[in-house]
């Protein structure tokens, strides 16, 4: 595999939706971002948090959760532009596990699991829910697939790269609902943490 795993935490978006900076919404104590950073960190020993320059709270909150940093104005572009910008800045990793800011939910059993996955071969790894089909995140992504990471642009993500190597895919079963749920609206705070 050749190199660490570097885990990319993705935090460039604009909560349209949301109406504020969700990434900085108030989430058991701390913030939203701060609790996927944790759990980041927890599952893959490092992260690297690709942030819209300028965001000086956001910077703030992950360097406090223990989070590397970079800004990049690729973030504008979307989440496939902010990938490829984690993935430029960590280029001699053995992979690259890919989360999102605002999915607080997601185990640390659930993310070393992909680690693992990775470093047993996996050309792509992704958790799946136990019992179904529905895929979740992170998912992790072999170094061989550098260049076509390096490519990504826009906001489609890795979705391309997932489905031009389908065959590729090593589906890990978990009991983890937090695979599956991100924070979109306010409403999304409500309910059990």
């Amino acid at each position: 595999m050749g190199g660490i795993l570097r885990a990319l935490l993705l935090c460039g978006g604009r909560s349209s939706r949301f109406g504020s900076d969700k990434l900085l919404a108030d989430w058991n104590g701390g913030t939203l971002v701060a609790a996927s950073a944790a759990s980041l960190l927890e599952g893959a020993g490092n992260a690297l948090a690709v942030i819209p320059p300028g965001s000086a709270l956001l910077r703030r909150a992950l360097e406090g959760a223990g989070c590397d940093v970079l800004e990049s104005p690729d973030t504008r572009r979307g989440l496939g532009a902010s990938l490829a910008a984690g993935v430029a800045h960590a280029p001699d990793a053995g992979g690259w596990i890919v989360a999102l800011g605002d999915m607080p939910r997601v185990s640390p059993s659930t993310i070393a699991r992909v680690c693992r996955a990775l470093g047993e071969g996996a050309a792509i790894a992704a958790p799946v829910v136990a019992g179904g089909e529905r895929r979740g995140h992170p998912v992790g992504f072999a170094r061989a697939l550098k260049g076509e990471l390096l490519a990504l642009d826009g906001d489609e993500g890795a979705r391309s790269v997932i489905e031009r190597h389908a065959d590729k895919v090593v589906l890990i079963p978990v009991d983890d609902p937090g695979i599956t749920f991100d924070v979109d609206r306010p409403s999304d705070l409500e309910g059990p943490i």
